[in-house]
Order: structure tokens, then C-alpha cells, then sequence
């Protein structure tokens, strides 16, 4: 695995911007912020930047504006977020943080049910199929 520094929650913003976009110009990141946001042109461009030079995103040239695509898929983003998370707060333990998060995030019954279902398929999976 590729160490790459973590992102901060303006870079995250801005990356989760461009891999629903898969390729923009900056103005184009720009414009999916709601103008409520208050996030200027500049800076959209400063995080893309910093984006590229952490490696998230690459850009080519298109005359004279640069196209951003991303570079990192946001799965792996996530899984080594998640897993830094997992170590730095839980000592490597992923349960408290799932039971933090069905306790205090207020888990819909659905997603409970998916939650469910999805534990007693991959617990199937595990014992290979082979329950008495």
C-alpha cells in the first residue's frame, strides 16, 4: 500500500466533488458547491493542487486549462481512512466502531436489516456453508 498523506475535510469535499464528476475543470468542481457553501474558486483550485500533489488526482491539458480525473478510487480512500481511524482511535479493533456507530448514529431499522442480512451472508460464507 501506497502511503499517501491523509486528506483534509476540504480536499475530501473536493475529491468526493470530482470522482462524482470522474473528470472536471476547476470551474467545474466549483460549480457543484451549493452557493451557500461559501467556497470560492481559489480555493476549489488550491485543494485540487494539493490533491494532485498527494497523489489523489492527476490532470492533463486540454489547450490551456488542466481536467482533473481522480487518480485514487474513492474505495481505497475510504478503506485506509477507516483503517487509520480504526488504529488511531480503537487500538486496531474494528467492533467498538461498528457498535459505536449503530449505538450513537441513530441506524435506521432498514439499514439494521441490511446490516443483518449482510452479517448472516458473510457468516455463511465463512462456515463455508457447512451449519448443522
Amino acid at each position: 500500500m501506497t502511503e499517501r498523506p491523509a486528506l483534509s475535510k476540504g480536499e475530501m469535499e473536493v475529491a468526493r466533488a470530482l470522482w462524482d464528476l470522474k473528470q472536471a475543470t476547476v470551474r467545474e468542481v466549483f460549480e457543484t458547491f451549493p452557493e451557500s457553501r461559501g467556497i470560492d474558486f481559489t480555493t476549489v483550485q488550491t485543494y485540487l493542487r494539493r490533491l494532485e500533489q498527494k497523489g489523489y488526482i492527476k490532470a492533463r491539458l486540454e489547450g490551456r486549462t488542466r481536467v482533473y480525473s481522480p487518480r485514487i478510487k474513492p474505495r481505497t480512500v475510504i478503506r485506509e481512512t477507516v483503517d487509520d481511524l480504526v488504529d488511531r482511535l480503537f487500538a486496531g479493533e474494528a467492533f467498538p466502531l461498528m457498535q459505536h456507530l449503530i449505538e450513537d448514529r441513530h441506524v435506521s431499522r432498514k439499514d439494521l436489516d441490511a446490516l443483518k442480512s449482510l452479517l448472516d451472508e458473510l457468516t455463511e460464507e465463512r462456515d463455508g456453508g457447512n451449519q448443522s
